[in-house]
């Protein structure tokens, strides 16, 4: 019996979400069939499925896969500048809402959340540890005395994330709206909203 290759199999795997990804920012969950996904994939039926044994499935290791990307992101923050590496992750909000597939995928995931519980658990698992992140670099802020202390980072974190909700709203919602030029508006917004005044320290 041929050994399998664990890279290449993670390699094959991962290269079949890519391309369901796609598919479904395409077309939809709902609306791409098992031989779209063949066909992105470049795979056969007996194949899809033995990485994946349902659509279901692919789309649970999409979000899986999101978490695991985001994690990561976090994980590379030093904690020597917590206003900072906040400030840098609405850039990456502003950037990813600039990407119109990726977009389309998050508002389908989203609405998917509301129908699928496999969906559900994995969306809400994934925006807690969002809002967990969040709420450290907020705490690390305050700690500085470079945001308002007195301001609840359980709630900040809530409205930051809304506010991201948002502008993949926005943009879905508005063609003549381009995320990367608001940068230096939500910015200013973001530093207003945490009591920071134009020298950086808390007001």
């Amino acid at each position: 019996m041929r050994k399998l290759d664990p890279d290449k199999h993670e390699a094959r795997r991962r290269a079949i979400l890519t391309a369901a990804a796609a598919c479904f920012a395409d077309r939809g969950f709902h609306q791409t069939s098992t031989a779209d996904l063949c066909a992105a994939a470049g795979t056969s039926p007996g194949n899809l499925f033995h990485y994946f044994p349902s659509k279901s499935a692919i789309i649970a290791a999409i979000i899986d896969q999101e978490a695991e990307e985001t994690a990561a992101y976090f994980a590379t923050l030093t904690g020597d500048d917590p206003l900072g590496d906040l400030l840098r992750f609405l850039d990456l909000a502003l950037d990813l809402a600039a990407d119109p597939a990726y977009v389309r995928l998050a508002l389908e995931t989203a609405a998917e959340a509301s129908r699928d519980s496999l969906v559900a658990v994995r969306v809400a698992r994934n925006d807690a540890a969002l809002q967990e992140a969040l709420r450290g670099l907020l705490r690390a802020a305050a700690a500085r005395s470079r945001i308002d202390p007195a301001l609840d980072p359980t709630a900040a974190a809530a409205w930051i994330g809304a506010l991201i909700d948002g502008l993949f709203n926005r943009v879905a919602l508005d063609p003549d709206f381009r995320p990367q030029e608001q940068r230096a508006a939500l910015r200013r917004m973001a530093l207003r909203f945490l009591a920071v005044g134009d020298d950086g320290a808390a007001s």
